[in-house]
């Protein structure tokens, strides 16, 4: 059996969240561009969970970019997609499954343009969805004088200047619109463009306004790991579970966050489905929480991945299954990092919070989440990630970060190589590993020049590195290099239980 709205009502709702049927008749209200798992699994869960709460009431009219493709499965199952939660919450396994049933409709850039600007004349249309990848909120000029524009900014702008047309740029008219993509100040750069866009356009003076004063660009920030389509012996069995078939099937872990950067009463109003969502915020500034993921989650993931790896430890579930892993982890975010980022708006106990939610994110047992992924440029995540940490401990006059300086010995023990075939290998455990990184030559070859025991004083130093000289930090260049000494010595598993173990003692 198929999933589709005219077999919802054959599906046994003992394990799964079947939609009431009402929910097909609510009007579209949602433009969203494209198709892919995190906006099916955050934003979209979002709405389909307010309007199961008859909050939101309103449906997604979504934009393909590329040619029909996936629209026919969307087609097929009348929009319904069947999602899966999986992890773990506050220390406990947690699963949860869902028809999902907020899609509407599905229609190609490519191929029914005219229908997706049919939509703007709609006037319970309010908001626009967008997740185009990073390079998606870029300006293609050619747009500006294209028949038909091939950017996600270009199509928004004819949508717009569209809707301008129908409503004859009433106030009202104005959109609500919230980029996903994962750039600082999305909302902000996304208005740029479709500004300079208009101008580009030669669009008249009243009209250019409206697209200025009466649309709400907001920055947002999301952040929910959802690894998408399962591997296909396990949906078979999810499907022989359930008793249906289900071609857009996904996953996701529990954890969701969705800030939304806004001050406006209307966009409040039309957000409504933040309401009923703890995951959504609507905040004047939603800096805080950028921090907040920045530094306790990517932060953590930069200085413990090398160390990981070096441990043989191959995902990160598997390295949270081990005590002394767990207690390196946790002692960072705690002791190291907390203490910095708990300043100002951020208090200790929503950093405290935060740091638990990563530890139950790491410890999801679903997720094949590897180590060697997470090390791909790692030398500019170190220098996006971590070093500002380094350069406010030493500001606040703390004494040197032990369990950084480890992660950045770990980072140095990682970057040791061979160059062959082009590439640069490292080895761990007697197995060689491939470097993903655009620094790896510059690191190899401070490997092959530096004399015994200068590595560190050597690459601290190189502002090419990581943008900064962190070899100014009084004791810090000395404990990177004795932490990579034990490493070298001991190896990483024997290091972290030596460090461990003197913890417990103290």
């Amino acid at each position: 059996m198929q999933l589709s709205k005219q077999n919802l009502q054959k599906i046994d709702t003992t394990g799964v969240d079947v939609p009431p049927v009402q929910l097909f008749s609510l009007p579209e209200k949602v433009l969203q561009f494209g198709t892919g798992v995190l906006l099916r699994g955050l934003p979209d869960y979002f709405i389909d969970k307010a309007n199961k709460q008859n909050i939101f009431n309103g449906r997604i009219v979504v934009v393909k970019s590329t040619g029909m493709g996936a629209t026919d499965s969307f087609a097929k199952q009348d929009g319904l997609y069947t999602l899966l939660e999986r992890g773990v919450v506050n220390g406990k396994q947690t699963e949860q499954t869902s028809i999902n049933a907020s899609i509407s409709r599905v229609l190609s850039a490519n191929e029914e343009w005219e229908r997706i600007l049919q939509c703007a004349a709609n006037p319970e249309m309010q908001l626009v969805l967008s997740n185009t990848t990073e390079v998606g909120i870029a300006l293609v000029e050619e747009d500006a004088v294209n028949e038909k524009p091939v950017s996600f900014p270009g199509r928004l702008l004819f949508f717009l200047l569209e809707r301008f047309r129908v409503f004859d740029g009433s106030d009202e008219s104005g959109m609500v619109i919230v980029p996903t993509e994962l750039i600082v100040d999305n909302g902000a750069k996304l208005r740029k463009i479709i500004l300079t866009l208009a101008k580009l356009k030669n669009v008249s003076a009243r009209c250019l306004q409206w697209l200025d004063e009466k649309n709400e660009f907001c920055n947002s920030l999301v952040d929910c790991i959802v690894p998408g389509k399962l591997p296909a012996a396990e949906q078979q069995a999810v499907e022989q579970k359930l008793g249906y078939s289900d071609e857009l099937m996904i996953m996701s872990e529990p954890y969701r966050l969705w800030a939304i950067e806004t001050s406006s009463e209307r966009a409040k109003e039309i957000l409504s489905f933040s309401t009923c969502n703890q995951g959504v915020i609507l905040a004047p500034d939603i800096n805080k929480f950028r921090e907040l993921k920045l530094r306790l989650l990517n932060a953590t993931h930069t200085l413990s991945c090398g160390l990981a790896h070096l441990s043989g430890f191959s995902t990160v579930k598997e390295a949270m299954r081990d005590g002394v892993f767990v207690s390196y982890v946790s002692a960072l975010m705690h002791e190291e990092i907390i203490p910095l980022v708990a300043q100002g708006n951020i208090s200790v106990e929503e950093a405290n919070q935060f740091a638990q939610q990563v530890i139950d994110r790491f410890r999801n047992p679903y997720i094949e989440h590897l180590w060697l992924s997470i090390t791909a440029q790692y030398t500019s995540k170190i220098a996006m990630r971590v070093v500002p940490l380094v350069e406010k401990q030493y500001a606040a006059g703390k004494a040197t970060p032990e369990l950084m300086a480890l992660g950045f010995a770990a980072f140095l023990r990682f970057m040791d190589s061979q160059e062959k075939d082009g590439g640069y290998y490292g080895t761990a455990n007697g197995v060689a590993y491939r470097i993903q990184d655009d620094l790896a030559a510059l690191l190899h070859n401070h490997w092959q020049n530096a004399a015994n025991g200068t590595i560190a004083e050597k690459t601290l130093c190189d502002e090419r590195v990581f943008g900064a000289d962190l070899s100014q930090y009084p004791g810090f260049a000395a404990e990177v290099s004795r932490m990579l000494e034990m490493l070298q010595q001991h190896g990483a598993a024997n290091t972290l239980r030596s460090i461990f173990a003197k913890k417990t003692v103290a």
